[in-house]
């Protein structure tokens, strides 16, 4: 699996064309950098870049945009809404795939280091990348902003960890650091702007002050006005959507709008997204409007409706969603994504992988999706309307499960892969036999993971199985009489994937709960498939 760090690059110009394609041109020019979004902001006067790659990649590429920007950028001119303190505001570094948070923080060390050597401007470093607490958060490093800077270099405290203590008035200076994903939110409202960041002190978690804290935790918030859209907008940073999610923080906006009187008129995200963060505000308003969408596409689709993020321009989820930019596998095409036939001929070919573990978990994703299809056939027709609200409740489970298993047809092969590369390990050293010995038993332990994951997932499918076949539209009695009879399949090749793993690893107690539990879910899926067929069999025409 490919390594990927995210760069998030802010530079203190949204204005001149010239600039932000010379510095979108330096990103792109750099080997092993992808650039995916650029977002300006006239009347913040800034733009947003975002790029992945390799730590050492988004490194160089982070370094290239700044040195195209010391040319090009002189902060000297600028005004903007945006709070800012130099031609590269901030840069901070973002673990996507297969990097540690520790990583990235190597990355924003490297970065700072270098860019202040280069340079000669002043570096600070925060986030988790931060050496003191009072620099872990932005808006503590750019406290009084660009115009702050003369005085507050001479202070000792304020020393940069990277740079010289010296103004340098052409670029001011630079933060950088190592997060989690931010989101970039904001709530668009027909007001001014005081009453704006009126409403942003209420939500953000700083508030007012120590004694005055708001509402929403990981919450940054001000309010600003924008000339070119005529409006005003609650600018919020969600440092961590799992904490505040964004459907939060828009309800609340609305909630604090209303008291004033004010219309919320839809919403902005700048930059990408995480698609987990659309997923849950979907799940919010299907629950809180009672809301039946299954689709992921569709779901997208309702919260860009509720949240109105569309209002100021389109918001295209290919563009938009990081994980629909980045692929999950780096340059080879996964096994799911290939034709059927390709797949099909692949399970075929003179090679050991995709073998069993993959076949069971493709089986068996096939074999939730029918079951699905059975409901959703029942689902929504006149002479099934009592079953509606049944089916609402019975549909979901396989619909999420063909997802899960769906996701395993990989996961096997690359465990398989993994296990493979492990015995390949040299082993001329004691030292060199005992790394190899613990990575093959971190392998099979892997291995083992795959199918057993399998086989839980299918046994949570069965009690919502044997309600289905008491109701399902009986047009549909054999698909789900497949799907049954194919499920337990799959749980006969999850138990042989486990068993012929299980027989090298050598902790004997993991061994023995590892067998007792696909044994037993086994014999219960032999039990619950019977039951399910014979409940089939029983009911009329």
């Amino acid at each position: 699996m490919s390594r990927l760090v995210e760069c998030v690059p802010n530079f203190s110009e949204g204005n001149s064309q010239e600039v932000i394609e010379a510095i979108s041109q330096a990103v792109v020019r750099t080997p092993g950098c992808v650039l995916l979004d650029v977002d300006t902001g006239p009347s913040t006067n800034r733009t947003v870049y975002t790029f992945v790659g390799r730590p050492e990649d988004v490194v160089d590429g982070a370094l290239n945009a700044a040195r195209t920007a010391f040319r090009l950028i002189d902060m000297r001119r600028h005004k903007g809404e945006h709070p800012r303190m130099g031609a590269l505001d901030v840069c901070p570094f973002i673990p996507v795939r297969g990097v540690s948070m520790e990583e990235c923080v190597l990355c924003a060390q490297a970065f700072g280091q270098r860019l202040a050597e280069e340079l000669g401007v002043p570096v600070y470093l925060y986030g988790e990348a931060a050496q003191m607490a009072s620099r872990r958060t932005l808006p503590a490093i750019r406290a009084g902003e660009y115009e702050a800077l003369p005085e507050k270099l001479k202070q000792a405290e304020w020393a940069p960890d990277f740079g010289p203590s010296a103004f340098v008035p052409s670029w001011g200076a630079t933060a950088t650091g190592a997060r989690k994903f931010l989101i970039a939110f904001n709530i668009n409202l027909l007001s001014t702007k005081e009453q704006a960041h009126r409403i942003a002190l209420n939500l953000r978690e700083q508030g007012r002050g120590t004694n005055q804290p708001g509402r929403l935790k990981k919450v940054q918030g001000i309010g600003w006005y924008l000339e070119e859209k005529n409006l005003a907008q609650v600018s919020t940073n969600l440092l961590d959507f799992e904490v505040t999610a964004l459907h939060t923080v828009y309800e609340e906006t609305c909630k604090e709008a209303k008291e004033l009187s004010l219309p919320v008129v839809g919403s902005q995200l700048v930059g990408l997204v995480p698609l987990q963060a659309i997923l849950d505000a979907a799940t919010f308003y299907c629950e809180k409007e009672n809301l039946f969408v299954l689709e992921e596409e569709q779901r997208i689709r309702l919260v860009v409706n509720r949240l109105g993020l569309d209002s100021l321009s389109p918001f295209n989820p290919k563009e938009r969603i990081i994980e629909y930019l980045v692929p999950n596998n780096g340059p080879e095409q996964s096994l799911v994504d290939k034709p059927l036939c390709a797949f099909v001929r692949e399970v075929g070919a003179r090679s050991a992988a995709p073998g069993g573990g993959s076949v069971a978990a493709a089986s068996v994703a096939m074999d939730a999706s029918l079951a699905c299809m059975a409901g959703l056939m029942t689902y929504g027709r006149r002479q099934f309307e009592h079953l509606d609200a049944t089916m609402q409740r019975l549909i979901p489970p396989f619909h999420s499960a063909a997802a899960q298993l769906t996701a395993l047809v990989d996961r096997d092969a690359r465990a398989f892969a993994a296990c493979l590369e492990a015995m390949k390990l040299p082993r001329s050293t004691p030292e060199e036999r005992d790394r190899r010995s613990a990575a093959v038993q971190e392998g099979l332990r892997q291995a083992v993971a795959v199918p057993l994951a399998l086989a839980e997932t299918v046994a949570s499918l069965w009690p919502p199985l044997q309600k289905l076949a008491l109701c399902v539209n009986l047009a549909c009695r054999s698909d789900l009489q497949v799907a049954a009879k194919a499920l337990e399949t799959g749980m006969f090749g999850a138990y042989f994937n486990v068993l012929i793993n299980l027989r090298d690893i050598s902790d004997d107690k993991f061994k023995d709960q590892t067998l007792q539990r696909i044994s037993g879910l086994l014999q219960e899926a032999k039990t619950q498939v019977a039951l399910v067929l014979d409940r089939l069999e029983e009911r009329q025409e």
